[in-house]
């Protein structure tokens, strides 16, 4: 009996290590799934802000240039200043088809900016530093390039994309989604 005094002691000691050891492995695996969750979250955002921009270019087909400054391409969202109002075209717009990109521009830039959504009196409604980029591939064919960026929460590869390149200090932090349209000239 003697011997066997303090053994239960020890034997608490050794579960409370393996219990505590378990419940570290599933605290750190919840903080990963919560950050793979929101990495997921920002890429349906971005996919539905780069299709927005894809549905009101095509919308606006005559003055497709505009939505991309003509061959200057154009930036915008966090950190960027406003659009340039469409004054540029082939052919030359008319005011609607004019008044009709610069609306899309600013609504663009507000959904980038997170205008979606507000908590607290903040626009949370977007991804993080969120910027979006359109470009014009090829004039000839009317080719386009939309693509959104954001900050993501853990380094990955750097996306071969110029839009948005060294917003977010470290490139491997940047996260894109983009799609290339071409405009059909329906004529």
């Amino acid at each position: 009996m003697k011997r066997e005094r303090g053994i239960l002691l020890i034997e608490v000691l050794v579960s409370m290590l393996i219990a505590s050891i378990a419940l570290l492995g599933t605290v750190m695996m919840m903080a990963r799934s919560t950050r793979n969750e929101m990495e997921s979250y920002q890429r349906v955002q971005a996919l539905t802000l780069v299709q927005d921009m894809v549905s009101r270019i095509n919308a606006n087909r005559q003055v497709a240039a505009c939505y991309s400054n003509g061959v200057t391409g154009l930036v915008t969202g966090a950190g960027s200043a406003a659009p340039p109002a469409c004054v540029t075209g082939t052919p030359t717009p008319t005011a609607l088809q004019a008044a009709t990109a610069n609306a899309d521009l600013a609504a663009w830039r507000n959904s980038l900016l997170g205008a979606g959504e507000a908590s607290g009196g903040n626009q949370v409604g977007a991804m993080i530093g969120a910027v979006g980029c359109v470009e014009q591939i090829d004039a000839v064919n009317n080719v386009y390039r939309v693509t959104v960026v954001w900050q993501g929460l853990m380094p990955t590869a750097a996306p071969g994309l110029a839009c948005g390149q060294n917003r977010f200090g470290d490139d491997s932090l940047r996260r894109a989604v983009s799609v290339q349209v071409r405009i059909a000239s329906l004529s």
